[in-house]
């Protein structure tokens, strides 16, 4: 089943007098990149968070937020005295000369000044409801980019409908475009043998049109398209269970190659016309399969 890399996803739990909040959101990104938004009393958790969002997400651009609240004497904080140092040292620069006097408090609430040094317990605490409150949000998450993959797999059905029957166009005229150039021909050569005297012979047409026929082929590319295009359906099929985004979009750029091939070969207008429509159908694919996980 497709899913879509756009989604999000939200849990809470509220246990033991602790309250944790995690917000999971993600767009479109060629490959997994992960942000995390950690309070800093939970920093030296970030590398378990970050493997846990790895494993349940395969692709996109993944930003994960954690909001959390301890019960009292849970967590202590402590001063950075080289960074308040800091501060005051710019201070007492910016102040020299005045009469303006420093406020100490408003010093400690300045960014980085204050550090939660968080315990084993509160740790404990966290490191046991955590992962639950990740799954629940990653869940979510998951739900939602499925409902959009299923909305995404039935918009790019249609566009493979849409593509199949301008192919069928495509197909049916390439042995008729060779008859008629070899109708033309021959008119032409009797038209202009004819003021000599003279009329054309059955083995220079059956060559130009052979040379024609030779140079204009484009059933290779017809079979090839096809092809593609019945790998396409299999693709984005609901029993397909793995990511196939990429793959999606590979299929895209390949069917885009063969179709400008089919293009520079047949000048046919009606073959012109189908492949235009053919080209409309697999650009409206690459942007739908720009968001397919």
């Amino acid at each position: 089943m497709l899913r879509s890399m756009t989604g999000f996803g939200a849990a809470s739990c509220a246990r033991q007098g602790l309250t944790i909040h995690v917000e999971v959101r993600s767009v479109n990104n060629r490959h997994y990149k992960s942000t995390l938004r950690l309070p800093e009393s939970l920093s030296p958790l970030e590398g378990e968070v970050e493997a846990q969002l790895a494993r349940r997400i395969s692709r996109g651009s993944v930003q994960l937020t954690i909001r959390s609240h301890g019960s009292a004497g849970i967590t202590a904080a402590q001063i950075d005295s080289a960074v308040l140092r800091g501060y005051i040292d710019q201070a007492d620069g910016a102040l020299k000369g005045t009469a303006v006097t420093r406020d100490l408090s408003a010093f400690l609430s300045l960014p980085g000044v204050m550090i939660e040094q968080p315990g084993d317990e509160f740790l404990a605490a966290i490191r046991a409801l955590l992962p639950g409150v990740i799954d629940e949000a990653c869940d979510a998450l998951l739900a939602m980019r499925s409902r959009e993959g299923a909305d995404l797999g039935a918009t790019l059905a249609g566009l493979g409908r849409d593509l199949r029957r301008a192919l069928a166009v495509v197909a049916e005229r390439t042995p008729i475009v060779v008859a008629g150039y070899s109708q033309r021909l021959r008119q032409r050569m009797d038209s202009l043998l004819s003021e000599l005297g003279s009329t054309s012979s059955e083995a220079d047409i059956l060559r130009e049109v052979a040379i024609f026929a030779e140079r204009s082929d484009i059933a290779e590319e017809v079979v090839r398209l096809q092809g593609h295009l019945d790998q396409f359906d299999r693709l984005i099929s609901p029993s397909h269970g793995e990511p196939v985004g990429r793959t999606l979009d590979f299929l895209a750029q390949e069917m885009l190659r063969e179709s400008n091939t089919i293009a520079s070969k047949c000048s046919d207008i009606e073959v012109s016309r189908a492949v235009v429509e053919i080209k409309t159908a697999i650009d409206r694919m690459k942007e739908q399969v720009a968001n397919v996980e």
